[in-house]
């Protein structure tokens, strides 16, 4: 047996042992848990119309404590309907949201719709709301992904995804590059 023999037993040998394939394992799962993250947070509201909001306070507990990642999408006011949970301005034009759920629809006296909203937890019903001020409804949520959500600016959300973006094009020509080695290794 040649000294070349004994190194391409050792360098397989390196590769399939229980080492090697905890690291494969393990990178592909962070990898895989990274894409998630990225596409729950970020692609997925971006590609349906929807916007992301991190619950503040204890309002909506048990089913959103704080920390959840509520997604909202975009949606026509007369379609909400009571129980439903969406995302209004408390003061129209202004940033500043809150999401609760539609605990009653009416009109005005001067006869425009006003929805009443309540947070799971409160007691009391929110000053009602014109349907201008509503953001969208309830889409989806994440309960602890909002930490993550608030931690993150918009500047920083496009940079994480440019720079994961990147880190997989050059993950994968590092793959391309070792298979096409290990290929022209085989045929000497």
């Amino acid at each position: 047996m040649t000294a070349g023999h004994v190194v391409r037993r050792r360098d397989l040998r390196e590769r399939t042992g229980i080492l090697w394939w905890a690291g494969q394992v393990f990178s592909w799962l962070l990898l895989f848990i990274v894409l998630a993250l990225i596409a729950v947070m970020i692609v997925v509201p971006k590609l349906g119309g929807a916007t992301a909001y991190t619950v503040l306070t204890g309002s909506m507990r048990p089913q959103f404590p704080p920390g959840t990642l509520v997604v909202v999408k975009p949606i026509d006011p007369e379609l909400l309907r009571i129980g439903d949970v969406a995302t209004y301005q408390l003061v129209s034009g202004e940033p500043e949201v809150v999401t609760h759920r539609v605990a009653g629809i009416g009109t005005s006296l001067a006869g425009d719709q006003r929805f009443v909203f309540r947070g799971d937890a409160n007691n009391v019903d929110d000053q009602p709301v014109r349907p201008e001020q509503i953001r969208g409804k309830l889409w989806y949520s994440l309960p602890m992904l909002g930490f993550v959500n608030s931690a993150l600016t918009g500047q920083q959300r496009t940079w994480l995804t440019w720079a994961v973006a990147g880190g997989l094009m050059v993950y994968s020509v590092v793959m391309f590059a070792s298979a096409w080695r290990e290929r022209q290794r085989k045929g000497q």
